[in-house]
């Protein structure tokens, strides 16, 4: 099959399931696994250029709807009669039904079915660890600073808290992401924060923005050198990586590799 991608969590989903060597093309911030780098280009994701995908003859377009204002590409593929599928995940379950939804797209349903089941078995390795932690820790995650943005309570961010021994402090929000307030944020005084702000590499991230905020150095985790600037790609994009990214979470946390041992 001719396969397109136009977002990197797609990108990713299509060489978990081994089909790498089908990508015809990419949008721009496609950049895992190494390989796509050489591919042709279709602009950045949310103004992906619609002649060239056309012009490429795709047997499928894997589309996403994960952040405002994909819409239009969608609309777009519908009006040209272009084949494609459309993922819009925020949990770890949503992932792993896109995962198994492409699979069977693209014929590799038996492959999809055995990655789901191991996916599977390693979050439930987290949800035993996570049973045992009596107290758990407090966590502000942040994905874009202005204005601050951060996940809610239907977020894989969310569900990857609890899996490493935490709650998210904003949990208490229904919606997948939530626009808010740097004084909300003062208000629930997090025990740790976790800074990844989507489509900003880890370098990218300056300190004095966040240290020039009214009140930062009175919060808890300040206090405590409790900040992490954190990887995006293992956070931000929902995709299996993820859990690379709770591996990660886990040893910034606790200090271990693995959840082999019940934190207290």
């Amino acid at each position: 099959m001719r396969l397109v991608s136009i977002c990197p969590s797609n990108t990713e989903l299509v060489d978990y399931l081994g089909l790498t060597e089908q990508l015809v093309a990419v949008d721009d911030f496609s950049d895992w696994p190494e390989r796509v780098r050489t591919l042709p280009k279709l602009g950045p994701d949310l103004s992906i250029n619609m002649d060239m995908v056309e012009e490429l003859k795709p047997d499928l377009v894997i589309a996403s709807l994960s952040v405002p204002g994909m819409e239009k590409n969608i609309a777009e593929l519908e009006r040209r009669n272009i084949p494609h599928v459309v993922y819009n995940p925020n949990t770890l379950e949503d992932i792993a039904e896109d995962l198994k939804d492409l699979g069977r797209q693209t014929g590799v349903e038996k492959r999809a079915d055995y990655l789901v089941s191991h996916y599977k078995e390693l979050i439930n390795e987290y949800k035993t660890f996570a049973a045992g932690v009596k107290e758990k820790k407090k966590l502000y995650w942040e994905w874009w600073p202005k204005p601050v943005f951060t996940p809610g309570k239907q977020n894989w961010l969310t569900q990857i808290s609890h899996l490493a021994g935490a709650v998210n402090v904003f949990e208490d929000m229904e919606q997948p992401s939530i626009q808010t307030t740097w004084e909300d944020v003062i208000k629930r005084d997090p025990d740790e924060i976790c800074i990844a702000w989507v489509g900003v590499r880890k370098q990218k991230v300056k300190p004095e923005v966040l240290e020039k905020r009214p009140g930062w150095s009175e919060l808890r985790a300040v206090k405590a050198n409790k900040v992490h600037i954190l990887d995006e790609h293992l956070f931000c994009r929902p995709s299996p990586r993820l859990i690379d990214g709770l591996q990660k979470l886990h040893q910034v946390l606790w200090k271990q590799k693995q959840p082999t041992q019940t934190a207290n």
